[in-house]
């Protein structure tokens, strides 16, 4: 017989029909008259209940049904006089695929977070991970739906780079010598001649550079890929390998960048809440993550309300005047200061309690690519809206979220080749695998924005997990790469 999945069979009304469902046994409660068995395969947070009559079948079939173990079952389809659901199969036959012994991770028991990332391998089969990661399907199809019906091209960068796009250097290196036998000049340096590319590379941190090359091409386009990053963060918000999402435009400025960039998340959210209903639910009901039960109202917020555009200069002003107030933050926050997620989380969930677009951060700060502000007499310069700050500013316009922090960092690129190389001399930066970047200002430059969203910080704010570790199938971190 043909299977039919556990979400068709819940919607379906036909009852009298004979089904076929397979999947993991969630629970199954024995007694002399009757068995229940609850069974999910994956395709939705509901299981189907199976009821069967325990004297006709086999007992030693019926042992082996245990939370974890994989079954098919064939019976009728019937309607269940049980709350909560529509649909039940009166069993008529059962067969074991995958016996479960007894030391299953994943009984029915609670679990810690922490406990389920020891086992990463099984974690995915309870209810919470199911959730998670339909819910990250479902974004994954929102980010190439939206950027398709908005024109974008999606565009593929590589993974492997011989430049450093963050000017960080915390970059996995890729070569193929031999480890034990390093070839070395007369200063100790390594030789990557006999390499397998002739010259060091890496894991990229980013596919922004390239995607300035495809913008010049075709107009808009988007990256949406893994990349990497070696930094020895064992926070809740940092991953060494995850998801970017990169959108680079022609012929967009500030204003219109943020519109973009509030557009396109509000309509992410959106999906969530659409199609997402059982999943969202679920998990706006389970204690142990919502524990306030405000996640669907947290999402429906975002909706309603536009989101403040806050250059950093007014920022600062509103973070000190909460400190003579008598508020604590743990870290500075004097102008020329980059922000912590504190401060952050202070602007969105205390002050304004929606989502804020910061624009015009210290050039000090930011990479060496965004576009500077006007200056003025005194070595200052004006921003967003006539935003006067005392020092130079570059165009950036990060996007802040309540829970999360920064959730995008965007801005206006340097389109002009000598404000460009203005900023590289003056940052004394060797740019000397970044040669085909600089050409793009020399031949055709044209004014152009983007920005990146980190995938994993999406999937924290619309599922109300806490940790960025429980919203990726397997988490790469320090000293941790298993599975």
């Amino acid at each position: 017989m043909k299977r039919t999945k556990v979400i068709d069979a819940l919607a379906c009304t036909d009852y009298g029909k004979e089904i076929c469902v397979k999947g993991w046994v969630r629970t199954h409660r024995s007694s002399k008259a009757v068995d229940f068995i609850a069974l999910n395969d994956g395709s939705t947070i509901k299981s189907v209940q199976i009821v069967l009559d325990p004297t006709k079948f086999d007992p030693e079939t019926l042992k082996q049904v245990t939370t974890g173990a994989c079954i098919g079952v064939e019976g009728t389809l019937v309607e269940s006089p049980a709350a909560g659901q529509s649909s039940e199969i009166q069993a008529t036959k059962i067969v074991v695929y995958g016996l479960c012994d007894s030391d299953y991770p994943m009984q029915k028991k609670g679990q810690s977070f922490e406990t389920m990332r020891k086992n990463a391998h099984m974690r995915l089969r309870t209810n919470v991970f199911g959730a998670v990661m339909r819910i990250r399907h479902n974004m994954a199809m929102a980010i190439h739906t939206y950027f398709h019906e908005h024109g974008f091209f999606y565009f593929h960068t590589p993974l492997i780079t011989a430049s450093d796009c963050e000017g960080a250097g915390n970059m996995f290196q890729v070569t193929t010598k031999n480890l034990y036998d390093l070839k070395k000049d007369e200063n100790g340096k390594i030789i990557y001649d006999d390499d397998f590319f002739g010259e060091q590379t890496s894991l990229t941190v980013s596919g922004q550079l390239e995607g300035e090359l495809g913008a010049t091409a075709l107009g808009s386009i988007y990256t949406f890929g893994p990349t990497f990053r070696a930094e020895n963060s064992n926070t809740p918000r940092h991953l060494a390998e995850f998801w970017m999402v990169e959108p680079e435009v022609a012929f967009l400025d500030q204003e219109e960048l943020m519109d973009l960039e509030e557009d396109f998340i509000k309509y992410c959210v959106r999906w969530a809440l659409e199609k997402c209903k059982d999943d969202l639910e679920f998990i706006n009901d389970n204690k142990f993550i919502t524990p306030n039960h405000d996640l669907i109202p947290r999402l429906e917020g975002v909706l309603k309300e536009s989101f403040v555009r806050l250059p950093y200069t007014e920022g600062i002003n509103i973070l000190q005047e909460a400190i003579k107030n008598g508020h604590k933050f743990e870290f500075p926050c004097n102008w020329g200061d980059d922000l912590a997620s504190e401060h952050e989380r202070y602007l969105v969930e205390e002050y304004f309690k929606k989502p804020v677009i910061m624009t015009d951060y210290p050039r000090e700060f930011k990479s060496f690519y965004m576009k500077q502000n006007e200056e003025t007499a005194d070595g200052g310069s004006i921003g967003y809206k006539g935003a006067v700050a005392p020092k130079p500013t570059m165009q950036g316009t990060d996007v802040l979220f309540p829970q999360i922090g920064e959730i995008i960092g965007g801005s206006v690129r340097e389109e002009s080749y000598d404000k460009l190389m203005n900023e590289i001399n003056r940052r004394q930066m060797d740019m000397t695998h970044l040669w085909w970047y600089i050409d793009t200002r020399r031949w055709g430059s044209c004014p152009h924005a983007g920005f990146g969203l980190g995938f994993e910080r999406l999937i924290l704010f619309v599922t109300g997990m806490q940790n960025i570790r429980d919203v990726i199938p397997f988490p790469r971190t320090p000293k941790n790469a298993e599975f």
